[in-house]
């Protein structure tokens, strides 16, 4: 599933309140990481992730995070970012078209 900048506006303004459910530490990512992270975006469908490193390494962060999760980046900004993934079963959020 692919977000429209619509949909996107929408989930930004929704992240603004929200406080980062994850934070990569020293390790990095990790399997249990990674399970953590798959359950939280099963729970909530909009997660804030805390990065670490610098600006490259964030980057790579991100984009290990959501080939493995299969979420999608809403945002990024510094060391956050917001990621979202639809639950199938249990929708939580709507979304606008």
């Amino acid at each position: 599933m692919s977000l429209n900048p619509n949909q996107k506006r929408h989930l930004r303004g929704l992240a603004h309140a929200l406080h980062p459910l994850i934070q990569i530490g020293q390790r990095g990512i990790t399997e249990p990481l990674l399970a953590e992270l798959g359950q939280a975006l099963d729970h909530h469908e909009l997660v804030k992730v805390r990065l670490a490193g610098d600006r490259d390494e964030r980057q790579a962060q991100t984009a290990a995070l959501i080939e493995a999760t299969g979420a999608e980046l809403v945002q990024a900004i510094g060391g956050i970012a917001c990621l979202f993934r639809r639950n199938r079963e249990q929708p939580v959020i709507e979304l606008p078209r």
